[in-house]
C-alpha cells in the first residue's frame, strides 16, 4: 500500500509542474482508497497495452519504464504522447465514452504499471468531494497540456519545440528513439538530428 501512495504522490507532483497549480488537498482516508483500487501489472518491451478497436477501461500510471501513445495514419507511424515513471496515460474518448479506440499504447522498454479502473473511481467520485474535486484538477490539467502542444506546433520552431520536449518530457528524451520523438515533434527523424547537432554546437560554446 506504501508504494502504491508513493506513487500516486508521484503523480501530483507531476500535474502540478504542468500547470503550475497547486494540487487539491485530499485526506489520507480517501488517498487510500484510491491505492486500493491499484491492480500491478507489467508488459515486455514493444508489448502493446492497448490496441486499436479495444475499449479502455482502465487509467494507467506507470511505477517503472516508459510508454507512448501513437496512431497511424497515411502509413505513417506518429506518436501523440509519452509517459514515464510517475505519470498516467489515458485515450479519453475511449475512456470517457466506452467506444473502441484509434490510439495505442506501446511500451518502450519493459514497463510495470498501475491500472485503476475507471468504473470503480467514479463511484468514488460520488462519495467524495476531495476526490472530485481532483479528479476536475486532473482533467483541467490535460486541457491545459493539450492546448500548450497545439500552440507549440501552430506557432513555435523545430528547435523551440524540442526545447520545450526536453524539459517536459525528460526522460522520453534521454530513452525514446529518435524516430519516435521526431513523430511527436511533426518533424523528421532527420530535421530532429539537425536540430539536435544545432543544441549540441551551441551548448559547447
Amino acid at each position: 500500500m506504501n508504494s502504491k501512495i508513493a506513487l500516486l504522490k508521484t503523480l501530483a507532483e507531476h500535474q502540478q509542474n504542468i500547470s503550475s497549480r497547486q494540487v487539491p488537498s485530499i485526506p489520507k482516508r480517501d488517498v487510500c482508497m484510491v491505492a486500493s483500487l491499484m491492480k500491478r501489472k507489467q508488459a515486455a518491451k514493444g508489448e502493446l497495452i492497448l490496441n486499436v478497436g479495444e475499449v479502455l477501461q482502465d487509467i494507467i500510471i506507470i511505477e517503472k519504464g516508459i510508454v507512448r501513445q501513437f496512431y497511424y495514419k497515411n502509413g505513417l507511424d506518429i506518436t501523440e504522447q509519452f509517459s514515464s515513471e510517475g505519470q498516467y496515460v489515458v485515450c479519453i474518448e475511449s475512456l470517457l465514452l466506452k467506444e473502441p479506440t484509434n490510439l495505442m499504447i506501446e511500451a518502450l522498454e519493459p514497463t510495470t504499471f498501475y491500472t485503476i479502473r475507471f468504473s470503480d473511481l467514479e463511484r468514488l467520485l460520488d462519495k467524495s468531494i476531495s476526490l472530485l474535486n481532483l479528479y476536475r484538477y486532473f482533467t483541467e490539467n490535460n486541457l491545459i497540456f493539450t492546448q500548450y502542444k497545439a500552440d507549440a506546433m501552430r506557432f513555435e520552431n523545430s528547435a523551440t519545440r524540442y526545447a520545450k520536449f526536453i524539459k517536459q518530457f525528460p526522460e522520453a528524451a534521454k530513452r525514446a528513439s529518435v524516430k519516435h520523438i521526431a513523430s511527436y515533434l511533426l518533424m523528421t527523424p532527420e530535421s530532429l538530428s539537425r536540430v539536435r547537432s544545432k543544441l549540441s554546437h551551441k551548448d559547447k560554446k
